[in-house]
């Protein structure tokens, strides 16, 4: 009886490094597709911003300027006055910034505290809480619009930066509680035990030792929150006035202002100024916001 072994083909090498390189070539370039389908965006309205209008009426939006100008962004940037409301996006875009850093602090720093309690207290009813908050994740903005505008109207921050701070940082809660309740789950409880053994009181275990070991969820909490509160549209325009508008509601304005003639080259100006802070902060730090998501965010 003949040898099975040998009615097996002998193995080939250089075939499998074949197979593999072509795999690796075919990976490569749907990423570079998909890649390119994002960035396409970005090319069209950097490119547009650059153009005078009549290149853009011409009706070809993928072609390099003729003529460069910046003048369309000193439009979108300026702070010209109609009645008492001004055109431009630089007092707003201070505005958005007054808006997002004291939100963005306050909202991680209640969310820290919430998870530590959550998660190194045992206490009656804490997963029905940590259910209630983790609820308030799906509650779409619709629903609380006239509860809050109600709220602000009693607190006497209707129309101001402070209302929407208060807003913003209201409906963050419920995400970064989740992102920290995680994250301590998965924490070393003999590192808590410690601390407390050692004199630790309350906050003492918060900031000496919970905070310095969580900058991975720290990071996905900041850029999440970060990325929702400066685009955020609908609480802008519900809750603010001409003084306090965010940004998002500024360009809005600014495409509507619009009168006759289109200014698509100052509209795309705006939208990548107002975009430009969240490309900043993603290009900087995404892959910390990866990193943080795999060191326990989506644990437990």
């Amino acid at each position: 009886m003949a040898n099975i072994s040998s009615l097996i083909p002998p193995h080939n090498p250089k075939t499998g490094q074949i197979a593999a390189t072509a795999g690796r070539v075919l990976l490569y370039g749907i990423l570079i597709a998909t890649a390119l389908l994002f960035i396409l965006p970005v090319y069209v309205m950097v490119v547009n911003s650059l153009k005078p209008l009549d290149e853009i009426r011409s009706g070809d939006l993928m072609s390099l300027p003729v003529a460069w100008t910046i003048e369309p962004w000193l439009t979108a940037w300026s702070t010209a006055q109609i009645g008492v409301q001004p055109t431009g996006l630089r007092p707003y875009f201070i505005n958005s910034f007054l808006l997002v850093v004291p939100a963005v602090i306050i909202s991680t720093l209640i969310g820290a505290l919430n998870g530590y309690i959550l998660t190194q207290f045992k206490m009656r009813g804490a997963n029905i809480l940590f259910a209630a908050m983790l609820f308030s994740v799906f509650i779409p903005f619709q629903i609380v619009l006239i509860p809050m505008a109600k709220t602000l109207g009693m607190l006497g921050l209707a129309g101001t930066v402070k209302g929407l701070v208060f807003v913003n940082v209201v409906y963050g809660i419920g995400f970064t509680t989740l992102f920290f309740r995680n994250y301590y789950a998965a924490f070393p409880i003999e590192l808590v035990r410690s601390a407390r053994m050692d004199g630790a009181n309350f906050f003492g275990v918060l900031f000496r030792i919970l905070l310095p070991n969580s900058a991975p969820i720290i990071v996905v909490t900041v850029i999440w929150q970060f990325t929702n509160i400066w685009n955020e549209f609908l609480f802008g325009a519900s809750f603010s006035d001409y003084t306090s508008f965010p940004l998002t509601v500024a360009l809005n304005n600014l495409v509507s202002s619009s009168t006759g003639v289109k200014e698509y080259n100052v509209h795309f100006a705006g939208a990548f100024i107002a975009a430009l802070p969240t490309l900043i902060v993603y290009m900087v730090s995404g892959k910390y916001f990866v990193r943080g998501l795999m060191a326990g965010s989506v644990k437990g």
